[in-house]
Order: C-alpha cells, then sequence, then structure tokens
C-alpha cells in the first residue's frame, strides 16, 4: 500500500519557546478580560449573589429563609468571589477564543477558519451546562438536602460554603456540556473515532459516575442528575464523532491518497 507525502516545509516548525511566549501572551489576555468582567460585575455584586441563591433560598422554609456568615470577612470576600465567578462567565466568550487560537497554529487551514464558530458554540455550550445545574439541579439537590430538616434541626447556610458548593457544581456542569463539542473538534482533526467512543462505552458509564459522585453532594439524586445528563451527552459525542469524523484517506484502490495539506507541529 503506497502512501504519498508532501514535503515539509522548515519554516512551517516553531521552536518550543515560540510556543511558551504565545501562551504566556493569550493568558495574559484571559487574565484581563477577567478582571474587566470583575470589575464590571461588583458594581452589582449584590444583585448577583442574590440571583446566584434563589434556588436555595426558595427550598427553606418560610420562617427561616435567609443565609448567614460566620466570619467578619466572609460576607466581603463572599461578595469578591462571586463577582470573580460572574466575571468568568462574562468573559466566556475571550477565554474560548483564545484556547482555540492558541491550538490553531497546529490545525489545518481550513479548521482554523472555523476559530471563531468554535468559541461562540464553546459559549453557547458552557452557560447551557451552566443554566441546567442552576434551573434543574439546584432545586431538586436542595429540596432533596434540606429535607432532612427537623423542628430541632434547623438548616442555616452559610454564605461561604453555599457559594462554594454552587461555583463548583455551576463550572463542572458547564464543562460537561462541552463534550459534543470536543469531541467534534477531535474526530475533525483524526484524533479520535466513534468506534473508540463504542468501545470505551462502558468504561466512560463508570467514569460518569465516579466523576458524579466526587463533584456532587454525596446524594443519590443530585449524582443521577449530572450522570445522567453526561451519559446521554456522551451518546451524542458518538453520533457527531460519526458523522463529522474525518474519512479514511483512501482511494478505491486502497491505496492512501495525498493529505491536502501537512499539519504543522512543534520542534
Amino acid at each position: 500500500m503506497k502512501r504519498k507525502t508532501t514535503p515539509r516545509m522548515a519554516d512551517d516548525r516553531l521552536p518550543f519557546t515560540v510556543h511558551l511566549e504565545e501562551l504566556r501572551k493569550r493568558l495574559m489576555i484571559c487574565c484581563a478580560a477577567v478582571g474587566v468582567g470583575f470589575l464590571a460585575c461588583y458594581a452589582f455584586k449584590d444583585k448577583i449573589f442574590e440571583f446566584v441563591a434563589i434556588p436555595l433560598i426558595a427550598s427553606l422554609p418560610a420562617d427561616n429563609s435567609w443565609m448567614i456568615f460566620t466570619g467578619v470577612t466572609e460576607a466581603f470576600f463572599t461578595y469578591l468571589k462571586v463577582s470573580f465567578l460572574a466575571g468568568i462567565f462574562l468573559s466566556l466568550p475571550v477565554l474560548f477564543y483564545q484556547l482555540w487560537a492558541f491550538i490553531s497554529p497546529g490545525l489545518y487551514s481550513k479548521e482554523r477558519k472555523a476559530i471563531f464558530p468554535f468559541a461562540i458554540f464553546s459559549t453557547l455550550f458552557f452557560i447551557t451546562g451552566a443554566s441546567f445545574g442552576y434551573f434543574v439541579v439546584f432545586p431538586f439537590g436542595f429540596k432533596f438536602l434540606l429535607g432532612f430538616a427537623t423542628e430541632t434541626i434547623r438548616p442555616f447556610p452559610s454564605l461561604k460554603e453555599y457559594l462554594s458548593f454552587a461555583t463548583k457544581l455551576l463550572l463542572a456542569f458547564g464543562l460537561v456540556f462541552e463534550l459534543p463539542l470536543i469531541t467534534y473538534f477531535l474526530a475533525k482533526t483524526g484524533l479520535l473515532t466513534h468506534q473508540t467512543l463504542t468501545k470505551n462505552r462502558r468504561y466512560f458509564i463508570v467514569i460518569a459516575f465516579i466523576g458524579s459522585a466526587m463533584l456532587t453532594p454525596p446524594d443519590v439524586v443530585t449524582q443521577l442528575l449530572m450522570a445522567g445528563p453526561l451519559l446521554i451527552l456522551f451518546e451524542i459525542s458518538v453520533a457527531v464523532a460519526k458523522v463529522f469524523g474525518r474519512k479514511p484517506l483512501t482511494d478505491e484502490s486502497g491505496d492512501l491518497k495525498d493529505e491536502e495539506e501537512p499539519r504543522p507541529t512543534a520542534d
């Protein structure tokens, strides 16, 4: 079986230090974007935290629907953290664009043109995942967890603990919903096939439940609310890889075809 290769120009290879400099540059842009988002959101810190706390407050008893802070600086740092979290969400388009732009030198020229759509869809998928956690998982999870309250055991959630809990879940659900898009990218570049995903489905199921148990509170309801969508997203990813995966580079005689363009590599 013959394989035709296209000569690679020496200029296509970039020193490792160039990639480090590129990474530093893009990290600085990301930090600046998050910083600007943080400053913009800090002006509305009260409203933002009230919005984040709605699912919990709605699940508390009517005569005890408030939160507490036990440290002198707890409320201040809670507002800083919630402003930082909101700043991350506000700067997501910039963050994802910088991520895909950093990866782009290793892609084909046609693949580089999709950087902007990748950034947009990455943002939409992340927000969709966080919204699923906020509007679906939070109400069910809090209702279950607060259901253990009795006449002698009253819930008094603190600002610090709740924000830490909410931040972890929102970011986790946002990242989980990126699975189909990541699969699409890997399938288009030929690094992943639907056969590989199908073959390792049983391992993914185990990983999904273990990861859900680690990222969610120790209750079955919340774990299932994360593991269930994760398994559905996996099946969607299999379909995405099958439809959009790179076709084998073979012609009718069985010989490998020429690649359109050599994929850039770094020394």
